[in-house]
């Protein structure tokens, strides 16, 4: 790379902080998506030390552990539209698919599906440092006509899972940067009834693409009435707003910025933007 660098106007990393030190030295026309949680105390000294990286998030919510770097956008994860068929037609079962954790929620995905009265089928895998919790806490909730857990699928097999569900359930407890899950699910237009933490409230629309709830109660409500939502509109609504060429465009928006030395747009809580320059606070945090 480093001897081809006079043959690019960026260079685009997709490995968070671990070039840094390279691409200062080097002085590389560079941009960095990070695509991790930020929320962790031994980042900030890292970040504060090269504050001037220009990086792009994924969702305006993970960057709240640290605004104050030189964030050049937020672009949001793109996929093909040819990728998933949607169903249009009424589904069978309650689904969630992804991985078991404490912090996905998928006792509280149980919980709901007992709540409405609905079969729910369990896509997910259960890593070898979950085990201990799966085998305590979700295993013996698994004892019920309702629930089929299936293990982990592969992606062939996402698309007739998710397209033949009722509604996806996302009841996490923890800010995630981005839930890849969820764009699947609404491409094949299957509504989401999520707990609005981390990315979520950017990623469903309330009364579009699912419904944003508080609690076990409010779910087990929403999942009954989920037949409010219009399967079709939920699929443009990733159409719209979740594809990869919207995603490419973006990109290139903040590519051709980068190569005019212009600078970066902020929004501003009222949806409006300005066009500044953030400095890294002084002091600690």
């Amino acid at each position: 790379m480093l001897q081809q660098k006079e043959e690019f106007d960026v260079i685009h990393f997709h490995i968070d902080y671990l070039h840094f030190c390279l691409s200062r030295r080097e002085e590389l026309p560079q941009l960095t998506t990070l695509h991790g949680r930020l929320d962790i105390p031994d980042l900030v000294p890292l970040y504060r030390e090269f504050s001037e990286m220009p990086v792009v998030s994924i969702s305006y919510a993970q960057r709240a552990p640290l605004p104050w770097v030189n964030w050049q956008g937020t672009v949001h994860h793109g996929m093909p539209e040819d990728r998933f068929v949607p169903g249009l037609e009424p589904g069978k079962y309650l689904a969630v698919l992804g991985r078991i954790s404490p912090e996905k929620g998928v006792d509280r995905v149980i919980e709901i599906a007992l709540g409405a009265e609905m079969p729910l089928k369990i896509a997910a895998k259960v890593d070898k440092t979950d085990r201990e919790y799966f085998e305590a806490r979700i295993k013996p909730m698994l004892d019920h006509e309702l629930i089929e857990f299936l293990g982990e699928i592969s992606d062939l097999e996402k698309n007739e899972f998710l397209g033949n569900a009722i509604a996806f359930l996302f009841p996490i407890n923890w800010s995630e940067p981005f839930g890849i899950v969820l764009i699947e699910a609404i491409a094949c237009g299957l509504p989401v009834v999520a707990y609005p933490l981390g990315s979520v409230p950017e990623i469903i629309e309330e009364g579009v693409s699912g419904f944003l709830v508080e609690s076990v109660d409010d779910a087990v409500k929403a999942v009954k009435n989920i037949s409010k939502i219009d399967r079709r509109k939920c699929r443009k609504a990733f159409e719209r707003r979740f594809s990869d060429r919207r995603m490419a465009h973006d990109y290139l928006t903040i590519y051709e910025r980068i190569v005019k030395r212009e600078p970066q747009p902020i929004a501003l809580t009222d949806g409006d933007l300005r066009w500044m320059k953030l400095e890294p606070p002084s002091g600690t945090t």
